[in-house]
């Protein structure tokens, strides 16, 4: 029974809830809907008890591995614990039941936070305007992007490439290309950085602008940024800085100072919002005073102690958003920003540098760190050397499940041979880095012995082709023989007789 999917417990007339007598006249959706609008017959929905919908969705979550039970040091992506404070301002009748269409005079307070947190996201950055629209990093991107478009057709100048260094997300050069712009690698140099002499000989009239995560993916800061700003300066190009890692900046140093003219954050990174499973996101942009007004409208402003939307900007890119942004992942990000304060914000940015240090001291003995000797807030070690026992970093990413850890980003960023993207963040105790370093030891350990098992051993499956399950999903367990039987199998799941099915072929 464990192993069904909800509409496989479907039993046709079972109710899971009983509606009080109707006590007003019933009105047919034919007497206010037109027949377009109306379906032909009902949805295919699953007929289950209250208890069915309750035990499979506990049962679920319970096989889940999520930030509020396990440690999550998946790097690039800052799986950290999302304060419950948080929640609960976010579900205020006050900000749950508004709707935009409302007049401005009775969105005063929800205004007032998306004004207020431009500023703090300003001075935190540096940067003299942010647009709160974006509704994810890589929407984020887009519209910086946008903006580099728009900001040279203002100046009747045609250009069309951006570079992009061979360490950087992989959303930057999709972005780039879906814009129409030529995408131009600059290679990283032996100590990880931006190769400074391969980015000048690539600078040209025709360069649009840098796109730059700093720090980078090796979890290394650019030394040379204000070299590189320059630089591009110079030849009349613009800098553009993905902000996912700003985490590791947060008190200690602002994109603005850098001369970066564009940057995007990504709130469900860095201000501890929820994160995963495709949404939801924020992606805020930031730009330097020469380019506000190309940001997207409208845009809060405050007349006589009014707020409102303002929809005059003579060279803005236009509305990227539905309405104005994921506003319930914006008070989230706001409360945790107000709750921390400068001093909170200082001492999160160094706590997280602090433990991605201390995990790699710990581990480079046996992950070796080939870039880089202190880290920011997060580091890429390699599994190369486990190679030589037939382990690799897929194989330390799955056995550590085992040990009740959610795995970091493995084989990125590509420059590393079986990398292992770690970022602790600043929300684990040292236990939990202790813990996580212990498994990761162990994990060593066993496969220098031989005795590394196939992993994971623990979970509601073990080793599926993730691709083909991506790409061709089957969420129903099969029993080992060919022949399917008549009901769902009963074993329990993480036996070693359960496996996946995508079509035709078995894993």
């Amino acid at each position: 029974m464990k192993d069904r999917l909800i509409y496989e417990r479907s039993v046709k007339g079972r109710v899971g809830y009983a509606w009080p007598t109707l006590d007003v006249p019933r009105i047919e959706p034919k007497e206010i809907l037109s027949k377009t609008h109306i379906r032909a017959e009902a949805p295919k929905l699953p007929e289950v008890s209250e208890f069915d919908v309750v035990r499979h969705f506990t049962r679920l979550s319970q096989d889940n591995f999520s930030v509020d039970t396990n440690f999550y040091p998946l790097g690039s992506c800052t799986m950290k614990y999302n304060p419950k404070v948080n929640e609960k301002v976010a579900a205020m009748d006050g900000f749950a039941q508004i709707h935009p269409l409302q007049p401005e005079q009775h969105l005063q307070g929800i205004l007032q936070l998306h004004w207020e947190l431009e500023q703090l996201l300003s001075e935190i950055t540096g940067m003299a305007a942010y647009t709160l629209q974006p509704s994810a990093g890589a929407q984020g991107e887009l519209a910086g992007i946008k903006i580099i478009l728009s900001y040279f057709q203002c100046k009747n100048e045609k250009r069309s490439t951006i570079l992009i260094p061979d360490s950087a997300h992989g959303t930057n050069p999709a972005t780039a290309a879906l814009s129409q712009f030529k995408v131009v690698e600059v290679k990283s140099g032996a100590d990880g950085l931006v190769d400074l002499a391969d980015l000048k000989s690539k600078l040209n009239e025709d360069v649009a602008a840098l796109m730059l995560t700093n720090p980078n993916t090796l979890g290394l800061f650019e030394k040379d940024i204000l070299t590189i700003t320059k630089l591009l300066h110079e030849v009349g190009a613009l800098v553009y800085m993905d902000g996912a890692n700003m985490n590791a900046l947060l008190g200690n140093a602002r994109p603005g100072d850098m001369q970066v003219d564009i940057m995007h954050l990504n709130l469900h990174k860095t201000f501890s919002t929820p994160h995963g499973g495709g949404g939801p996101g924020a992606g805020p942009v930031g730009v330097a005073k020469h380019l506000e007004d190309f940001l997207p409208v409208p845009r809060v402003r405050k007349k006589d102690g009014q707020l409102f939307w303002d929809y005059r900007a003579e060279h803005s890119i236009g509305r990227l958003h539905g309405f104005y942004g994921n506003v319930g992942v914006l008070v989230r990000a706001y409360t945790y920003i107000r709750f921390l304060g400068n001093t909170g914000i200082m001492r999160a940015g160094k706590t997280a540098l602090i433990n991605a240090n201390y995990i790699k001291k710990k581990l480079e003995h046996l992950y070796p760190v080939p870039y880089g000797d202190l880290c920011m807030h997060e580091f890429v070690a390699s599994a190369k050397s486990l190679k030589q026992y037939g382990v690799t970093a897929q194989d330390v990413a799955k056995r550590l499940l085992d040990f009740g850890f959610y795995a970091p980003t493995v084989y990125f960023p590509l420059i590393v041979e079986e990398a292992l993207m770690i970022e602790p963040t600043e929300t684990e105790s040292k236990e939990s880095l202790d813990a996580f370093i212990d498994a990761m030891l162990a994990i060593a350990e066993e496969a220098k012995a031989g005795l590394a098992p196939e992993a994971p051993q623990n979970m509601p499956v073990q080793r599926v082709d993730e691709v083909r399950a991506a790409r061709e999903p089957n969420l129903r367990w099969l029993p080992p023989a060919s022949s399917l039987p008549t009901e769902p199998p009963t074993q329990a799941l993480g036996q070693s007789s359960m496996r996946m099915d995508s079509s035709s072929q078995t894993f």
